[in-house]
């Protein structure tokens, strides 16, 4: 383990084993980082959330997965309710600026651009990538190997595997991302089937993925995520502007 000599780590912080603490770095007890960690300069972990009706005594905190890489001045709250945590998953690289607020949930091998803004409450799904400048509302989710562009504003939920940009506006499948990660073709096929079914078509998203569900005609578990995501939320779902198609990249 290395920490620099003008990082703060405040008593009752645990860190685990080659953790690298750079200079400037504010971690404050609230935090439990994994194994080999790195924080970089001016990154304050485990600072209070911006509620203006936190109560500072409240006991909550910040959980670090292994590996995740946070560059200069990230900063990550801790949650606002006794016993919580915001988490960031393993392997995760959070670039200069991005933000993740209090409670917020980001899963394993997700990248946040620089400035990347996500509000409270915010979950981020398994290998996500966010541009620089994106800028999440309270209570979003983005489903795992989402890949949302740059100086993106979402106030409404993101698919898995879905591309977005601008405002809320879904601009396609993320085809070559699922080729990356080593979905095989029938997989991809059907997963492209399941996103025809529910975002290209007319009427509500849940009960296009409901109706989906019901039909018995899509097997795969990568499918059955991608259509059991439809059934929780609190907020609507992006959607398509018109004449748009799957990625080609």
């Amino acid at each position: 383990m290395r920490i620099h000599p003008t990082a703060l780590v405040e008593d009752g912080a645990r860190l685990g084993s080659d953790c690298v603490i750079h200079a400037h770095a504010i971690i404050t007890r609230h935090v439990v980082l994994g194994e080999g960690v790195v924080v970089h300069p001016f990154a304050v972990i485990g600072g209070d959330p911006q509620d203006l009706g936190f109560q500072p005594a409240t006991e909550s905190g910040v959980v670090i997965g292994d590996r995740t890489v946070l560059r200069e001045h990230v900063t990550v709250n801790r949650a606002t309710q006794a016993g919580g945590a915001t988490r960031i998953g393993a392997d995760c690289y959070l670039m200069a600026t991005a933000h993740v607020a209090h409670d917020g949930q980001v899963g394993d091998r997700v990248i946040l651009a620089n400035q990347v803004l996500l509000a409270g409450h915010v979950h981020v799904g398994e290998r996500a990538f966010m541009g620089g400048g994106a800028a999440v509302h309270q209570f979003c989710r983005i489903g795992e190997s989402a890949m949302i562009g740059g100086l993106t504003r979402l106030t409404r939920d993101v698919p898995p595997y879905c591309m977005t940009t601008e405002r809320d506006e879904l601009i396609g499948l993320n085809a070559i991302g699922l080729r990356r990660r080593g979905f095989a073709p029938p997989v991809i096929a059907e997963v492209r089937r399941a996103f025809h079914a529910v975002c290209r078509a007319l009427g509500n998203p849940r009960a296009l993925a409901a109706a989906a569900v019901a039909s018995g005609d899509y097997q795969h578990p990568e499918t059955l995520r991608f259509l059991d995501f439809f059934a929780s939320g609190k907020r609507g779902f992006v959607r398509p502007r018109a004449g748009t198609e799957d990625s080609a990249a």
